[in-house]
């Protein structure tokens, strides 16, 4: 080719090539053993020429090659990078990488819990961190050149989201800023909101896999194509649904059933039956993994929405004798495994568990969810890097964290718990979990396999797989925390107008413009309408509203009535004690029943009203079906009055079967005689309101009444005042839309100017305090330490009380209140309790809410005994026994406890105060044992 170039040409091309080898990409791909792909090398190119860089590319792409490139670069010129990750884990997995390339003596990392080199060229840390940093000031920022954000698109995170924004917005303008995102849908929205606050930032989009992924279905005996590829394909081609897979929905679809016996055959004994006739069936855990052996499309990491899940489907494994390692194996998984856990006391590896985990590992099998204890996941993350460990069974949350790709993914169902309902995943979940499948390097290509689930529709399956619809959303809140930061740096006009550049608005103010295109044809639609309701005989617009009048004001009486029953009964329940024998009259548990606890809230008793934010009484009761439940509100449509009292003996314990039996048993023979009244049904208050009366008198005298045609233009008229209603509000989210995040943070500077936390542009020494308190309780630490609430209180009542501000429960359990410290720290939790009430009244005063991601959660008290037994040197067994939890779960929330008490330490009046001491020596207390030697966060 280069003879046929003209002299000329080759003289340019040879200059060309000597330009590129001067450059500094040409030397950063010499560190490398393989080519560089197209799309790292436009982002490399731009970040040398001075621009900034989104690269949005599919898991396992390489992405984090640009990111290494920033770090080339500043090195190169002098200046310090900084490489952010959103986990601790993955910091920790980086800072490794970067030292084996550069050496420890150039290579820092700040994690929160660890501080390594912070003074280094590159600096790698928690997105937090950079935050903080950013607010404080810090001078480590000083010759910073790079920053580098990996996993960008966490600022779709409802909870932490917001801080990528608050560093891309304050970042200085010197920095040139390096974003990596997994593929989502609107890169070229983001990069657009990039530019703008950025300057110029060159967007790269890649949705090439270097390992093309293969997906397929699992069904009886056999391993299905999803799709039906062309003859010869050696990648996933064409996009038409397996006919086979088709067929066999149609051979499985559930048919009608006669008779008792098959309605209530259990789902085992269905799978039984359809294997003995050769149907199709949902291969068990033992046979996915033996056909995924078979096949060599072993290591795989099977994801169960499920920690349990994840925990059954080992034992399964180890129970059917299942063995993935050779004895080579076998004895280097040992060797590692006692290597990696031998800071861990012997009594503690009894309580984790140790020896049935290490059984499986040695077999070649783990499961990997936040449940365990952080060492146990690194293990279980570094024997299947090493092709130790073949078969993981995974928690989605393993897809969000640290690199581990497989040969094989395979997801059990389609369907996960969202924390509300059972619900479909999303394209997006579906192509980050199978993502994980296909080592780059090491892998021809990767293999998704979903389970075969009875009425699975291979269409649908193939839509997830086929959808490439992951739209990044702003999660931007302006909080207390970093309201009183903006205000310290920029004033309170200047903080508003940086908050009006964030993400959040700029997709709020794109949003506005489909809205406005939607009002113009409502618009068109209501003139329409309005032409189909006319009536010769008068204004039939005006007769509409009288009927609307009349309809508003009967659901009006209705609900008032509605809300006396609700007060009545309200009232009544107040009134009960512990001892008092009632009906309950509906709901799940109607019937005879015990009051073991009134179920009102701390510092109310029956009678008094001096607790302002209460939903309710929610009275504890002994059903006489021996159960213990906690009722509410809905659960007393009718007021209830006591029947008979009972003395409920000092010794009843609510957790003792025996016990419950005995009591309800005793309920039964002192009420059981009892036959509840039936209510009569109340005359509607609408028969006797003059207002009604009045109304359906006008409505009879207007003209249109008489009209032949009278029903249909009201059928015009109902569907012109929906289309109209729906217009208006339309209208108020276009308002709304309109300034959104700065209206937010006026509501919450007002707040804080009430609270004295600012004047003017002034910070007072109490807004201070709050700038060093970051959490979705930074409000409520605050005022704690402003109200000296903690004060005299020792570290493990600190830490107990602290707990309160982190923990929030997996699942709500109301059947029985946590059990808390007594004394001073119960007092304390109390007063916390106190405060966040009034705190809530606030809130509601100035229109802040919770569901906007401002307001301040209740304190929630199920670590508090935990906290305070560990902090008081109780041992593993001990307080893992009474917390009820699992070790790493544990680990985790003692890790955000430590964090929490150091900063309330360094906010603490004074600096050395009681307060400040104790917080201290209970983060002392806490980083012991477990805690200590988990170095993932």
């Amino acid at each position: 080719m280069t003879d046929e170039l003209s002299p000329a040409q080759r003289y340019a091309e040879a200059r060309r090539r000597a330009a590129d080898r001067a450059t500094a990409l040409a030397a950063f791909r010499e560190l490398y053993e393989f080519d560089l792909d197209d799309f790292q090398v436009e982002a490399c190119r731009a970040l040398e020429d001075g621009k900034g860089v989104l690269v949005a590319a599919p898991t396992g792409s390489g992405k984090t090659i640009v990111g290494e490139f920033a770090v080339h670069l500043a090195l190169a010129q002098g200046k310090k990078c900084f490489y952010t990750t959103p986990i601790k884990a993955l910091s920790n997995q980086k800072f490794g990488d970067l030292v084996r390339r550069y050496g420890a003596e150039k290579v820092g990392l700040l994690t929160g819990d660890n501080t390594v080199n912070s003074e280094a060229p590159v600096v790698v840390m928690t997105t937090e961190v950079l935050r903080n940093m950013l607010y404080a000031g810090s001078q480590t920022l000083s010759g910073l050149g790079y920053v580098v954000m990996d996993e960008v698109h966490y600022l779709s995170d409802r909870f932490r989201g917001a801080v990528w924004e608050e560093v891309i917005i304050h970042l200085p303008e010197s920095v040139t800023l390096v974003s990596l995102s997994a593929t989502v849908s609107n890169a070229e929205e983001f990069g657009a909101w990039l530019d703008t606050v950025r300057g110029d930032t060159e967007v790269i989009v890649s949705e090439h896999r270097p390992v093309p992924l293969w997906q397929h279905v699992m069904a009886g005996r056999r391993m299905y194509d999803l799709y039906e590829e062309e003859q010869g394909a050696s990648v996933p081609s064409s996009r038409v649904v397996n006919p086979e897979l088709v067929k066999l929905a149609r051979m499985d679809a559930p048919r009608p059933t006669y008779g008792r016996s098959r309605r209530n055959m259990r789902e085992a004994d269905r799978e039984r039956e359809r294997r003995s006739r050769g149907r199709v069936w949902t291969p068990s855990r033992v046979e996915v993994i033996e056909r995924l052996d078979a096949e060599g499309l072993l290591p795989a990491i099977t994801f169960i929405f499920s920690r349990a899940g994840c925990e059954a489907a080992v034992n399964q494994c180890l129970y059917s004798g299942l063995r993935l390692n050779d004895d080579a194996g076998r004895v280097r998984v040992r060797e590692i495994v006692e290597e990696r856990t031998a800071a861990i006391p012997q009594e503690d590896l009894n309580v984790l568990g140790y020896f049935e985990w290490l059984e499986g590992l040695e077999r070649g099998i783990a499961a990997h969810h936040a449940g365990m204890l952080p060492t146990f996941k690194e293990v279980v993350e570094e024997l299947f890097a090493k092709g130790l460990v073949k078969a993981v069974f995974a928690t989605e949350t393993l897809a969000l964290g640290i690199n581990m790709p497989a040969r094989s993914v395979v997801l059990e169902k389609l369907v996960k718990w969202n924390g509300e309902t059972h619900a479909d995943i999303t394209p997006g979940e579906f192509t980050q979990l199978t993502g994980r499948a296909g080592r780059r390097g090491i892998d021809v290509e990767g293999h998704a396999v979903v389970l075969w689930q009875r009425d699975m529709s291979p269409e649908h399956l193939a839509g997830l797989a086929g959808t490439r619809t992951y739209p990044l959303r702003s999660s931007f809140r302006p909080s207390y925390n970093m309201a009183v930061n903006l205000v310290s740096q920029f004033g309170r006009h200047r903080s508003r107008e940086l908050l009006e550049t964030s993400f959040a608005q700029f997709q709020a103010d794109r949003s506005v413009v489909g809205i406005s295109r939607q009002v113009q044809k409502n618009e068109e639609g209501l003139a329409g309408y309005r032409t189909a309701m006319t009536c010769h005989l008068g204004d039939f617009d005006e007769y509409a509203g009288l009927r609307r009048k009349l309809k508003d004001r009967e659901n009006e009486l209705a609900k008032q009535g509605a809300a006396q029953r609700r007060a009545a009964a309200h009232t009544a329940l107040e009134r009960l004690k512990p001892g008092d024998v009632i009906h309950v009259p509906t709901g799940k548990f109607a019937g005879l029943a015990l009051v073991l606890d009134p179920g009102l809230p701390p510092g109310r008793t029956n009678g008094h009203r001096g607790y302002d934010h209460f939903d309710g009484p929610r009275p504890l009761v002994l059903t006489a079906q021996r159960q213990v439940k906690r009722l509410n509100t809905a659960d007393f449509p009718v007021p209830v009055e006591p029947l008979e009292r009972m003395r409920i003996p000092k010794s009843f314990n609510a957790r003792s079967p025996q016990s419950r039996r005995d009591l309800a048993s005793a309920l039964r023979t002192k009420a059981g005689h009892y036959v509840p009244e039936r209510h009569r049904k109340p005359r509607s208050p609408a028969a006797d309101d003059r207002e009604i009366t009045a109304l359906r008198e006008e409505i009879r005298r207007h003209p249109c009444h008489g009209c032949d045609q009278r029903e249909d233009h009201a059928r015009w008229a109902e569907r012109y005042d929906r289309l109209r209603r729906d217009t208006r509000q339309l209208e108020r989210r276009i308002e709304g839309r309109t300034n959104t995040i700065a209206r937010t943070f006026d509501r919450v500077y007002a707040m804080l100017a009430e609270l004295d936390y600012l004047r003017g542009d002034e910070v007072t020494e109490h807004g201070r305090r709050l700038a060093r308190l970051y959490g979705e309780l930074d409000l409520l630490a605050s005022e704690c330490l402003r109200e000296g609430v903690w004060e005299g209180l020792g570290p493990a009542e600190l830490a107990a009380c602290a707990s309160a501000l982190v923990f929030e429960a997996r699942q709500a359990d109301d059947a029985m209140p946590p059990k808390l410290p007594s004394g001073n720290a119960r007092r304390a939790l109390s007063d916390m309790v106190r405060i966040w009430g009034r705190l809530d009244g606030l809130e509601e005063d100035h229109k802040i809410n919770q569901s906007d991601g401002v307001g301040q959660r209740e304190p929630d008290l199920g670590f508090a005994w935990a906290a305070h037994q560990w902090a008081s040197g109780k041992s593993l067994d001990v307080v893992l026994n009474e917390a009820d939890m699992p070790a790493g779960d544990f680990v985790r929330w003692c890790k955000q406890l430590v964090d929490v008490l150091g900063q309330i330490a360094h906010a603490a009046p004074g600096g050395d105060s009681t307060v400040a001491r104790s917080a201290r020596k209970a983060v002392d207390g806490l980083l012991r044992g477990v805690v200590a030697y988990s170095s993932v966060g």
